[in-house]
């Protein structure tokens, strides 16, 4: 008969194992191993893209990249103050999970929303994407602009 040994504080509190215990559960390592194995694959769970955002004089730029998604398969909302990105990477061949050594990229849906440091003009933005790097350009609104308007008399 195994006799357990108790489990130290830390491994009660972040629910982790010590693998280097002799009377480790095989159940327990193998059911933590399926759930790590399956966080690709839950329903309704999106991925996040990570994205660059800096500045220039006249525009706000985020770049991202979105290799192996189709541009008319991208969805882009533009407020002033607001831009989402949302997408899906579709599977391009199908291999059975038994023949897989390591999974690491992401396939599914995705999206990411950023707050924007300052207002931008949405009719005058413009996307690019070229060899899976997405880049947008957002016009800043130029608050100090000004302009004459001429009186007319009707």
């Amino acid at each position: 008969m195994k006799t357990k040994e108790k489990k130290s504080f830390f491994e009660r509190l972040t629910g982790t194992i010590n693998v280097q215990e002799k009377d480790v559960d095989e159940e327990i390592i193998n059911e933590t191993e399926a759930k790590d194995a399956s966080w690709m694959e839950e329903e309704g769970e999106e991925g996040q893209l990570t994205v660059d955002v800096y500045q220039t004089d006249s525009d706000i730029i985020i770049q991202t990249m979105v290799a192996g998604v189709r541009p008319e398969d991208l969805d882009i909302s533009i407020t002033r103050d607001m831009v989402t990105i949302k997408g899906k990477r579709e599977v391009a061949n199908s291999i059975p999970d038994e023949n897989y050594f390591h999974r690491e990229l992401y396939w599914g849906a995705f999206s990411r929303t950023i707050l924007l440091p300052q207002e931008i003009e949405p009719d005058e933005s413009e996307a690019t994407e070229k060899h899976g790097f997405l880049t947008l350009r957002l016009s800043k609104i130029d608050k100090k602009r000004q302009k004459n308007l001429k009186v007319k008399s009707v």
